[in-house]
């Protein structure tokens, strides 16, 4: 990494991205400061300790007790409400890192564009929902961190745009690939993914597959590319998490362990690697 701090906003701290992305900064700190933290409401205790651990000067919420969270965090402005995660996306910093789960990531996506802030995206829903108005806001301060279209970043960084003749999205194909009869599938077993550990409502979209729908959304917008030129391939060991063909032939990969923390250090400290 570079010498210099790179200030960070997090939004969606106490979810498995964010709670990913603040161990690998806590390994880190000579590379990055938290400066503000914003969460769902759900997990108020963690939220509180993160706030403690990284001594942020400012804490967004959801939903839950103001004064509650006033008396534990002296010093520490607190926002509460159902905008909370928007403005806390406006505070200007290095690079917003959103890890909201849902269509609500998408005004806050837009409050750390607006701003000039680096995004970090982990909430593919911003796209699926307002993908035009995303990318008419700053397309190239956006920085994927899903693990798919990381990769695909990273490999395009090889060529042109018009040089692409298609991308291959993988997929692990989720707990239930080898099944043909899906009548008897419990919650607990599309909870538990083979290869990967996400938060809840990701691991049963990529039970389901549906994730892998929403994803393509996200490729289409994130690199310009017609529908057409995106496709998906199942690869149930998930080394290689997406590939890009070039028009002379060529096919690049990129391959890595089953573990977000690479995608994720590799959008906070861009161009740098973690």
């Amino acid at each position: 990494m570079a010498s210099s701090l790179r200030s960070v906003v997090l939004l969606g701290s106490t979810g498995s991205i964010g709670v990913q992305a603040l161990s690998l900064i806590d390994a880190h700190r000579a590379d990055f400061t938290v400066v503000a933290l914003a969460a769902g409401g759900g997990n108020i205790p963690l939220l509180i300790e993160q706030a403690k651990r990284f001594g942020v000067s400012i804490v967004g919420c959801a939903s839950g007790d103001r004064a509650l969270l006033q008396e534990a965090l002296p010093g520490v402005e607190v926002i509460v409400g159902a905008n909370a995660a928007e403005e806390i996306a406006a505070i200007p910093a290095d690079v917003t890192l959103n890890a909201i789960t849902g269509s609500i990531g998408l005004r806050p996506t837009l409050a750390a564009l607006a701003v000039g802030n680096t995004l970090a995206l982990a909430n593919k829903e911003s796209l699926v929902a307002g993908g035009d108005l995303v990318m008419a806001y700053g397309r190239d301060r956006i920085i994927p961190v899903d693990s798919e279209h990381s990769a695909l970043y990273q490999c395009m960084l090889a060529g042109k745009l018009s040089d692409v003749k298609k991308v291959i999205l993988t997929a692990s194909g989720g707990p239930f690939r080898d099944r043909s009869d899906l009548s008897t599938v419990t919650i607990a077993e599309a909870l538990t993914h083979p290869t990967w550990s996400m938060g809840n409502v990701v691991t049963i979209n990529s039970a389901t597959l549906v994730n892998k729908g929403l994803e393509i959304i996200e490729a289409h917008y994130l690199f310009d590319l017609p529908y057409e030129k995106i496709e998906a391939v199942v690869h149930p060991q998930s080394v290689i998490h997406s590939m890009v063909e070039f028009k002379d032939g060529s096919t690049l990969a990129q391959a890595s362990p089953p573990n977000m923390k690479g995608p994720i250090g590799y959008a906070l400290g861009f161009p740098d690697r973690t």
